[in-house]
């Protein structure tokens, strides 16, 4: 039964209070999640909703929603499988701690036991949503009574907020029920003060003011964005006249023109990060808990280093001798003020250049990745973001590709999986308000591709370039190095991307290309366009990406 006139439902209240944290929903609707619909739709605040093609889809954009603003990302999911379409997407969200809420309906607790469709309540042969959901999140609860919905909400922004994502599954009935007055429950988190361990800091003063002296290196990893703690960075970089390293997820933490500037480490970054670090008296690990991806060749020059401190929340998965936690932009400002004037120059040769790895050459069809990526730098302008996607060509973008000046760099790192960029490009898009550049593989945009209809549907700017070699490219290419490569599984048939997305979307502007001039081209006119645009670039499945574990192979 549709509501009385003028009364407000829990509903209402979820939605008006989300709008103090966000500007955009995300989701897919569904019988038991329409009615956080509807109350979008009835709001006086600037809440906009947004409908994805898949759950996957709507999850990636509230993170890169969260990932460019800084702001809370949110998703809403029907019951069923529409919630179980959410998981991967909150896995990543949850191993990257990127602030989303996630609203899940469930059907009405009336129901639960009873038969009801999709019934995930736990009980004797039941999925339990509960148990599944917080596997993937900081915070999980299932509201039971219409007057919990003010301490709970409360409690899972904060815990979103802390470095998310947060699950609150919303049973039909408690979504429509009338809005109570906050009631005598529990007290809602209090925010965490903004702080720092004052041990650690004094220990990490001592040591970096030691006398220890040579070049210093700062390695700046994802949280310097979670925590908007650019600025800080820069004045410790600047008084430690430190060359500063990037994460392959960070390559947006400093800019990537400043002459400190040394390019990125790990699987995917530059070959001389390792004798950068080897050859500092001081390295400073600013946000970067250094995973495997971030560190591959830093074990053993972190190991010999004299000073290595970490700032941040997350333990690293490296040895340390000072650990300053808490709140990261006063960790930097800290030693900033603390430290006071410029320490030991860094090589000019070292800040000038910055070498890349040498791949084998390809004589297979359309263009090689370090043309593609260079034509898209030449055209980017300042404020630009760019998302990239998994596998060879996100490798490429990570190796070659400047952050334009004040633009935002995302990449699933924290789960890899498959088609997040599409989604996250339309958050982030949306978010900023600016032109986003996603730019991801055919293989996931066969996944989740079709994102590109929710940019057509809202204009949002968003160009999607996908680099189309017919193939799972890096698939072929472990078939080929670590196995016989007599088979494979991960070429496909040719198939006309470009083609097929303009003959779907009539009023997109498509383009596809299969020679650098025809890119080049292609590249110059979608800038002239004011909403989305799409290109098809053709690749060739047998190039090497920049990618040290495969070169290994080839040395």
């Amino acid at each position: 039964m549709y509501r009385a006139q003028g009364t407000r439902t829990v509903a209402d209240l979820i939605v008006d209070r989300l709008a103090e944290h966000t500007g955009h929903l995300f989701g897919v609707g569904g019988a038991n999640i329409e009615d956080i619909y509807d109350a979008v739709h009835r709001t006086d605040t600037a809440l906009t909703g947004i409908v994805a093609k898949h759950e996957f889809g709507a999850a990636t954009m509230a993170d890169g929603y969260a990932r460019s603003t800084g702001r809370l990302g949110v998703v809403a999911a029907t019951s069923g499988g529409g919630a179980m379409n959410l998981l991967a997407a909150l896995a990543e969200s949850f191993d990257s701690r990127t602030p989303v809420l996630a609203l899940v309906g469930q059907p009405p607790l009336p129901l639960e036991g009873r038969g009801a469709f999709q019934d995930t309540s736990g009980g004797p042969d039941r999925l339990d949503a509960q148990r599944i959901f917080a596997a993937v999140s900081r915070y999980c609860a299932k509201i039971t009574r219409p007057e919990d919905i003010h301490t709970e909400l409360d409690r899972a922004i904060a815990a979103a907020k802390s470095g998310g994502p947060a699950v609150l599954l919303l049973p039909k009935d408690i979504q429509a029920a009338v809005l109570p007055q906050p009631g005598s429950g529990a007290e809602p988190r209090p925010a965490t003060p903004k702080a720092i361990g004052e041990t650690g800091a004094a220990a990490a003063v001592a040591l970096l003011t030691g006398t220890h002296k040579g070049p210093a290196v700062i390695i700046a990893g994802p949280e310097i964005a979670r925590a908007d703690a650019r600025a800080e960075l820069a004045a410790l970089a600047a008084v430690l006249d430190a060359s500063v390293l990037v994460t392959p997820d960070a390559k947006d933490a400093f800019p990537n023109d400043d002459a400190r500037f040394a390019g990125v480490v790990g699987i995917m970054g530059h070959p001389h990060a390792p004798k950068l670090v080897s050859e500092a008296a001081v390295c400073v690990l600013a946000g970067a808990t250094l995973s495997m991806t971030a560190r591959a060749g830093l074990d053993d020059p972190l190991a010999a280093c004299p000073v290595v401190v970490h700032l941040g929340v997350d333990e690293p998965f490296v040895p340390v001798h000072a650990r300053v936690q808490g709140d990261l932009g006063i960790s930097l400002q800290f030693l900033a003020d603390a430290l006071g004037v410029s320490g030991s120059a860094v090589s000019q040769e070292i800040r000038d250049v910055i070498p890349e790895l040498s791949v084998p050459a390809s004589a297979g069809p359309g263009v090689r990745y370090r043309e593609a990526v260079a034509a898209i730098a030449a055209r980017l302008e300042p404020g630009t973001d760019v998302v990239a996607d998994a596998g060879n060509t996100g490798a490429a973008v990570v190796h070659h590709l400047p952050v334009p000046a004040d633009g935002r760099f995302l990449i699933a790192l924290g789960m890899g999986g498959m088609g997040y960029a599409f989604g996250a490009g339309v958050g982030s898009a949306l978010g900023r308000g600016r032109r986003t550049v996603v730019i991801a593989g055919d293989g996931a945009y066969f996944m989740h591709g079709h994102e590109v209809h929710t940019a057509v549907e809202h204009g949002v700017p968003v160009t999607f370039i996908v680099f189309n070699n017919n193939a799972h490219a890096m698939c072929v290419t472990r078939e080929q190095l670590y196995y016989s490569g007599e088979y494979t599984f991960n070429r496909f048939g040719p198939a006309e991307i470009g083609a097929g997305v303009a003959a779907m979307f009539p009023h997109l502007p498509a383009w596809a290309a299969t020679t650098l001039a025809e890119f080049e081209e292609a590249l110059d006119r979608a800038r002239t366009v004011a909403g989305p645009a799409f290109i098809e670039l053709r690749c060739d499945p047998d190039e090497i990406p920049p990618f040290a574990p495969f070169l290994k192979e080839f040395a």
